[in-house]
């Protein structure tokens, strides 16, 4: 979950104002008055050096909610502008993220930095713990060759002073496939050959120089034109408002979405065949299964890792089953769904049965906008009651649980569940070994995720994860067990 309240309420406020252009006479103009609004004359700056850097970063952000890539802007093009195209758009970009230069600090380079704190010592330990010769003493104070420097942090282990530091970038520490680079004039830069969309760079940047393109306005549009527009909720909304799942239908509904669907209807679905699968593995004499509903995980294995393709599950994920299902009953509906992060938007650019994919916070703005509390609205419940195990998937260990239940009573195969709680280098590392020796030492099943502790810690999350988790648990224990059928 991305804690940067004063970032994240910004980017709130941006995403509000152009659904507020959007509900207005005259979008266009309101859309090109937003910066203005915003930080109008006198306003006394607290970040940048002027109002006219935070208007131009104002700018810059409204251009991501609208839908654009800011890397391609202009500089000349008036919001205005963009909000008109944004009407007549027909396609959506097929890269999810952009980035706002403007807002990047710039930060320096990531290494391994000796400080003042450095006393000298005759030990050397931090000479003798680098494997490199990277560490030199010089004037009685120990040095770093950055040429030599493996950022191993031995040294920082190994000084007995703490007087060696690691200076992290926090966007390019985050990002497990090494995306983030910087550009000449020294700010950031996203590589989207590399890119797995996992959103941990949005959850890094205490700039919040990292933004989601929205495609806020082409719901909205969909739904002012009189299109059935059905809402899919993943199963980690539970707990991110105030109100249960059954009052938040109905909110939906209210802000114009004609139909909700429950995606842990179809992660019932992904659970069943999961486990059909896995049993068949298992008896063919296969050593190992991962799971397969990560959309973050799935973009590493086909940017990264394809080798690890033949232990993947073939199961589809729960987004594309309940989307199938709604497109199988209801060809004229547009579904929309509601995602904690923006992985799945690259899984819905793959998938016919998906339109669209909005996130937490923007409906959180859109309900905002639309002075709707859910806490205020009835409960309306689902045609088809999902099950615990299938209403759990966004907790990490939830997939792998859920297959388990259904095939506890199998005297034939023995499931040992594994957990990959988050994708970062350390466990890339762990995913290759096994892949390589064709077997994982501590499991049969293994469940991979992008972010530590489920969907519940995804990019646009807006609760604490053990917030949600508590909400979570107390709708899984109203719901039925699930069963195989």
């Amino acid at each position: 979950m991305n804690n940067r309240n004063q970032e994240i309420g910004l980017k709130k406020e941006v995403l509000e104002r152009i659904i507020r252009a959007f509900l207005s006479d005259n979008f266009e103009e309101s859309a090109r008055l937003i910066p203005f609004e915003m930080r109008p004359k006198g306003y006394e700056v607290r970040y940048r050096c002027c109002v006219h850097k935070e208007r131009a970063i104002l700018r810059d952000r409204a251009i991501a909610c609208l839908g654009f890539s800011i890397e391609e802007d202009d500089e000349v093009t008036n919001l205005s502008n963009y909000a008109k195209k944004a009407l007549e758009r027909e396609h959506l970009d097929d890269n999810p993220l952009t980035l706002v230069e403007t807002a990047c600090k710039g930060c320096v380079p990531n290494r391994i930095c000796v400080t003042d704190v450095c006393q000298g010592c005759v030990a050397s330990s931090c000479k003798t713990a680098c494997k490199f010769g990277a560490i030199s003493i010089v004037n009685g104070r120990s040095k770093i060759d950055p040429a030599k420097c493996k950022n191993c942090k031995m040294c920082i282990s190994a000084c007995p002073y703490n007087a060696i530091v690691k200076i992290a970038v926090p966007c390019e520490d985050a990002c497990p496939v090494d995306a983030i680079k910087k550009n000449e004039n020294g700010t950031a830069k996203i590589d989207y050959n590399v890119c797995i969309s996992c959103g941990k760079c949005m959850m890094a940047c205490p700039f919040g120089a990292v933004h989601e393109k929205s495609q806020i306005v082409d719901i909205l549009k969909n739904i002012k034109g009189g299109k059935k527009v059905a809402a899919m909720m993943a199963p980690s909304i539970v707990g991110q408002f105030q109100g249960s799942v059954y009052q938040l239908k109905s909110a939906l509904k209210k802000v114009g979405f004609y139909d909700v669907y429950e995606v842990a209807e179809g992660a019932d679905i992904t659970a069943r065949n999961e486990a059909r699968e896995f049993d068949e593995r298992m008896g063919s004499g296969e050593s190992f299964m991962t799971t397969s509903c990560c959309a973050g995980y799935g973009q590493f294995i086909k940017k990264h890792f394809p080798e690890i393709k033949k232990f993947v599950s073939t199961t589809k994920t729960p987004m594309r089953y309940i989307a199938e299902k709604i497109k199988a009953e209801h060809p004229d509906y547009v579904t929309v769904f509601i995602s904690p992060c923006v992985a799945k938007k690259n899984e819905a650019y793959e998938n016919k049965d998906v339109n669209y994919v909005s996130n937490f916070e923007e409906i959180a703005a859109l309900l905002s906008a639309k002075d709707i509390k859910v806490s205020e609205c009835a409960e309306e419940k689902f045609e088809v009651e999902s099950s615990k195990q299938g209403r759990n998937f966004g907790v990490m260990s939830g997939v792998a649980g859920a297959v388990a239940k259904l095939l506890g009573d199998k005297k034939d195969i023995i499931i040992k569940p594994h957990v990959i709680n988050g994708l970062n280098k350390d466990s890339i590392k762990l995913l290759k070994k096994m892949t390589k020796d064709k077997k994982f030492p501590d499991g049969n099943l293994v469940e991979v995720m992008c972010c530590e502790g489920g969907c519940i810690s995804g990019n646009a999350t807006m609760r604490a994860p053990s917030v949600a988790q508590k909400a979570i648990k107390t709708l899984c224990d109203q719901s039925k067990d699930i069963e195989m059928k």
